[in-house]
C-alpha cells in the first residue's frame, strides 16, 4: 500500500462516517472540501507542464519547450471548447467517458498483461459513475440535465435511467467478479483483495453521500491526492520520511504559479458569466465546463506519459506474480 492510497482510504472512510452526523457534516466537510478542491483538485493539474521533462528528455532550450507545450495544451483545450459550443450533447458524453477513463486508469495498478490493466481501468471508471446513478437516480438525472440545459443540449428523460442504471451496475459488478477471479487464478490474492476493499469503500461513499458530494470527495481526496503524492518525487522531491504533508507542501510550491493563474481565470469567468448564467448554476456549470476543457490535455498527458509503463507492459518469461511483486504497485518514486 502506497502513502497516497493510505491517505485516501482514511480520508474517504472519515467522510463516510462524518455524513452520519448531519449537524457536524455540513459545518466540517463543506469548508474542508472547498479548500481541498482549491488546494488539491485544481492544483493536481497545475504541474502538467513539468510532467514531460520528468519522464522524457526535452530538446532545445527550456523556453522553447514551454512555448510548444503551452500551444499544444491550449490548442486541445480550445478544440474541446469548440465542441461544447457546436455539439454540447456530444461534448457532455465525451467528457463523462473521458473522466471515467482518466479516473479508472489512474486507480488501476500496472499489470504485465495489458488487457488486465485495460479491463481494470474501464471497470473502475464505470463503477465511479454507476454507483451514484444507482443509489441517487433522481439527483443524478437532475445534475446531468442541469449541465445539458446550461449548454443548450437536449435533456435526458428520467424514465430511461432506471433500466440503464441497473444494467450498468450489474455489468460493472459482473466484470469486477470476473477480474477478481482472474487475479485469484493468477495467484495474486493481495491484488483482488485490495481492489475488492476499494470497491466496497467507494460503494459506501457513494451510497451514503449525494452524487456531487461523493464525486467531490473522490476527486479531491482520492484522485487528486494520489496524483500529487505520486508526482512529487518526480519533480525533485528528495527521498525522505514518508510524510504526506511535506510532499504536499513541496508540490504546492511548484504548482503555485499555474494554480494562481487558474484561480484568477476561473474567478474572472465567474464574474463575467454570472450576468447570463442562472445564479444557482453559475458556479457548478463553470466549474464543470472548465474542468472538461482541461481534462482532455491533462488526461492525454497522464495516459501517454505517466501511465505509459502500464499500457506498454508485456508478458515475459518471468511470472506475472514476480513482475508485480518487483514493481510494488503505486510506489511514488517510480513512474508506474
Amino acid at each position: 500500500m502506497s502513502l497516497g492510497q493510505a491517505c485516501s482510504y482514511g480520508l474517504v472512510a472519515a467522510c463516510c462516517l462524518l455524513v452520519r452526523f448531519p449537524v457536524y457534516a455540513t459545518a466540517v466537510l463543506g469548508p474542508v472540501l472547498l479548500l481541498g478542491l482549491l488546494g488539491l483538485g485544481i492544483a493536481h493539474g497545475a504541474c502538467d507542464q513539468l510532467v514531460w521533462p520528468a519522464y522524457r528528455p526535452v530538446r532545445g532550450p527550456r523556453w522553447a519547450y514551454q512555448v510548444r507545450f503551452g500551444l499544444g495544451y491550449l490548442g486541445l483545450a480550445g478544440a474541446v471548447g469548440l465542441v461544447w459550443w457546436q455539439w454540447p450533447g456530444v461534448a457532455a458524453a465525451l467528457f463523462f467517458a473521458l473522466t471515467a477513463w482518466h479516473w479508472g486508469s489512474a486507480d488501476a495498478p500496472a499489470h504485465p498483461q495489458r488487457g488486465a490493466w485495460l479491463a481494470h481501468s474501464l471497470l473502475r471508471g464505470a463503477l465511479l459513475f454507476a454507483l451514484p446513478a444507482y443509489f441517487w437516480p433522481a439527483e443524478t438525472v437532475r445534475h446531468v440535465n442541469g449541465l445539458l440545459l446550461l449548454t443548450g443540449a437536449q435533456p435526458t428523460l428520467p424514465s430511461a435511467w432506471s433500466g440503464l442504471t441497473v444494467g450498468l451496475l450489474g455489468g460493472v459488478l459482473a466484470g469486477h467478479l470476473g477480474l477478481w477471479a482472474y487475479f485469484a487464478w493468477q495467484r495474486l490474492p493481495a491484488r483482488w483483495l485490495r481492489d475488492a476493499g476499494e470497491a466496497l469503500l467507494l460503494a459506501g461513499l457513494f451510497s451514503s453521500c449525494p452524487p456531487l458530494l461523493a464525486l467531490g470527495v473522490y476527486f479531491v481526496f482520492w484522485h487528486s491526492l494520489q496524483h500529487i503524492l505520486r508526482l512529487a518525487p518526480l519533480l525533485g522531491y528528495a527521498a525522505g520520511p514518508a510524510r504526506a504533508r511535506t510532499r504536499l507542501i513541496f508540490f504546492a510550491r511548484r504548482a503555485l504559479p499555474m494554480l494562481a493563474a487558474s484561480l484568477a481565470l476561473l474567478a474572472g469567468a465567474y464574474v463575467l458569466g454570472s450576468n447570463w448564467l442562472p445564479a444557482q448554476n453559475a458556479w457548478l456549470g463553470l466549474v464543470v465546463l472548465a474542468a472538461s476543457v482541461v481534462t482532455v490535455p491533462h488526461a492525454l498527458l497522464v495516459t501517454l506519459v505517466m501511465d505509459a509503463p502500464k499500457w506498454q507492459a508485456r508478458p515475459s518469461t518471468t511470472s506475472s506474480k514476480q513482475l508485480l511483486n518487483s514493481s510494488k504497485d503505486y510506489k511514488e518514486h517510480t513512474p508506474s
